[in-house]
């Protein structure tokens, strides 16, 4: 039977940096990074054109956990941005480890580790089939790493964007905390900003809105999920902007949960 086509080619996938922590408090668990890069292996072999933003948060949370240690955020900010350099650099090595071409580009210039960022120059490296991580947000203090993935999505024309986090996708409550939360199949992003659902920031939102670029979150620790989202399967939940399609629209059932398909 053949392989069912990608709905999506060219994607940017945001990974949260506290995702690398696995059971650990700090730092970065190898076996949850060896298990990323198998799924963006995967992905590349299927025909996607991958580029990566990663947050921090495992490293510099780490080590000023709510940020009062700072008497500056602009401060503070670069510190982080420099953590998604050290995450990024992990995450090159592992990739390359299982056999893919990668590019890591730094807002921030740091020629030693990384090439600076340069939109056609990272749109051409997709082209190649690399897989192109982006490193140091967007170079600025302020802005998030959510902001840096819809913004570095925009700019090398991705089809979507992908938010992997460790819960099924956007809930009606917290499903670590209730029980009978319920998960959205899909919701329109306006909904997202007036019902104050922690998707994204409100500016990366908004930049995902302008460009009317759709946003997918899903479970990124569910092995083969990233493959199944790309073949257009009904996991996570689809943040999008038609106004033809009802705003809301709650999935029937709990996403499966395999228990060999899923990181401990």
């Amino acid at each position: 039977m053949p392989e069912a086509p990608l709905n999506y080619r060219r994607v940017l996938l945001k990974l949260s940096g506290e995702a690398l922590l696995g059971d650990k408090e700090f730092g970065i668990d190898h076996t949850v990074l060896e298990a990323y890069a198998e799924d963006i292996k995967a992905a590349t072999e299927a025909g996607a054109e991958v580029a990566l933003v990663i947050g921090g948060g495992n490293i510099f949370r780490g080590i000023s956990p709510d940020g009062r240690l700072m008497s500056s955020r602009a401060h503070a900010d670069y510190m982080g941005m420099l953590a998604t350099m050290m995450n990024g650099m992990a995450l090159q090595d592992a990739l390359e480890q299982v056999g893919l071409y990668t590019r890591l580009m730094s807002a921030i210039e740091m020629n030693e580790i990384a090439e600076p960022f340069i939109r056609r120059r990272a749109i051409r490296h997709l082209e190649k089939g690399r897989v192109v991580i982006f490193g140091a947000g967007t170079g600025h203090p302020y802005f998030s790493t959510d902001t840096a993935a819809a913004l570095r999505a925009a700019e090398v024309d991705a089809e979507v964007i992908l938010k992997g986090t460790r819960v099924d996708g956007v809930f009606t409550a917290d499903p670590e905390r209730d029980p009978s939360a319920r998960r959205y199949a899909s919701i329109h992003g306006l909904e997202v900003l007036s019902r104050e659902l922690k998707v994204m920031d409100m500016t990366a939102i908004t930049l995902a809105r302008e460009s009317n670029r759709p946003l997918i979150v899903f479970n990124m620790n569910r092995r083969g999920g990233l493959l199944r989202v790309l073949r257009g399967e009904p996991v996570g939940t689809l943040v999008h902007w038609d106004t033809e399609v009802p705003p809301v629209v709650l999935a029937e059932e709990p996403t499966p949960a395999p228990a060999d398909s899923t990181l401990s």
